[in-house]
């Protein structure tokens, strides 16, 4: 099992929690962002010295509310691979309906390359239409597979994603490339270039290490889509019986594509929110405030779909938990160190853990606390997993489907 850490990277606030400020009146001041953005580097220099495996920036944009404020996990990440020598770095997620493809491979490149190979390449496909639109002169949104008001920008965002990962794998691996489809047509036809014209291109610089690539996976149609492409995929905030339904339909669906059985856990990681303290009252106590801004931020873009709703249902887009219904239902483990270590061990039966990243900053969060859990879970929590071994564990890399 290889562990690593996720931080939204947000700025510290006072009044987190159900009674503080209306999320979209939150406004805070160029220091702020700053003050966030170091000491989210600190984090992760601190991360490696605690052995962590891997670290995992995000890439948000317009938030004046404070909650992710990274732009660009690659550049974020560069500065950090200059700070530290082993910890990888990855990106939940590079939103690829914002990027160009062939810039996102540039950049990735550059950082894999410069890092010694410690390039995690993270993609998804957005949450939030108020930041994909701006990026993409109206041309890109991001809609939802189950709400028919959406399905036009939903099918959109999900073509021109599978294009760009086409893109993305070619530009990687190939020494020469072209792609002809609906959404991008590389190299364009006619351009002049010393006497003749631009056929084909040559992505500079390539991975000269191998990389691993991870999807988000959060809807049936990404379900299928990600395993059926080869890569590994990323599932988080899931009540646990629905999370291992999904884990096994993954498998299946690999299986199905490239004609062999995945290992158990074999290319699937668990995000998994915690909290560490010296009881259980006190852990619930200290993150609740967190646990409560957390779904202030998501629960109206409709992340609450993972849980099962009060008559043990699927939950519909409105639901809100409690931190006590995440708890119950597998998203956060909170409690002493032998209680998330239960936590965490009861999910390894259920599912088979090789991959498990951490969330362990809670949206609004002072930084020493931060710190604070991400010491104690190295130190009380990890040895009593027994589990856990330093190391690569599975490694999916490139996609193998064949591309046009």
């Amino acid at each position: 099992m290889r562990i690593g850490v996720f931080l939204f990277g947000g700025v510290e606030m006072t009044d987190a929690g159900p009674g503080g400020t209306e999320p979209t009146e939150r406004r805070y001041e160029q220091a702020a962002f700053d003050h966030a953005q170091h000491e989210l580097l600190a984090c992760g220099e601190f991360a490696e010295k605690l052995g962590y495996d891997s670290f995992w920036l995000t890439e948000h944009h317009f938030q004046h509310e404070g909650y992710e404020v990274v732009p660009n996990g690659l550049l974020f990440g560069a500065f950090l691979a200059a700070r530290t020598s082993r910890i990888r770095i990855g990106t939940m997620f590079n939103v690829v309906g914002q990027w160009h493809p062939l810039r996102l491979a540039e950049d990735f490149a550059v950082l894999h390359n410069l890092s010694g190979g410690r390039g995690i390449l993270g993609v998804g496909r957005g949450t939030v239409p108020r930041e994909m639109l701006p990026l993409t002169a109206g041309a890109v949104s991001v809609g939802s597979y189950d709400n028919p008001s959406a399905a036009a920008a939903d099918a959109r965002n999900r073509a021109i994603t599978e294009e760009s990962l086409d893109i993305l794998h070619l530009a990687l691996t190939r020494e020469r490339f072209r792609y002809a489809g609906e959404h991008f047509q590389l190299p364009p036809p006619g351009i002049p270039d010393r006497g003749g014209q631009t056929r084909e291109l040559t992505l500079v610089p390539r991975p000269r290490h191998p990389y691993e690539t991870w999807q988000a996976v959060t809807s049936p149609p990404t379900l299928r889509a990600v395993p059926t492409r080869g890569l590994g995929g990323v599932f988080w905030l899931k009540e646990k019986r629905r999370l291992a339904a999904d884990w096994d339909a993954f498998a299946d669906t690999f299986a199905a594509a490239h004609g062999r059985t995945l290992a158990r856990g074999e290319r699937r990681m668990l995000v998994l929110n915690v909290a560490v303290d010296d009881t259980r009252a006190a852990a619930m106590a200290t993150v609740r405030p967190g646990h409560d801004e957390f779904w202030r931020f998501l629960a109206p873009y409709g992340w609450g779909r993972g849980y099962l709703g009060p008559d043990g249902r699927p939950a519909s887009g409105t639901f809100v938990p409690t931190l006590e219904d995440s708890m119950a239902q597998g998203p956060w483990a909170v409690g002493t160190a032998h209680d998330v270590a239960a936590h965490i061990a009861e999910l390894d039966d259920l599912l088979g853990l090789t991959d498990l990243v951490i969330f362990p900053g809670m949206p609004g969060d002072p930084y020493p606390r931060v710190r604070a859990q991400l010491e104690r879970f190295a130190r009380e929590v990890v040895p009593l997993l027994p589990t856990h071994v330093p190391g690569p564990a599975s490694v999916p890399g490139p996609a193998t489907v064949p591309v046009p």
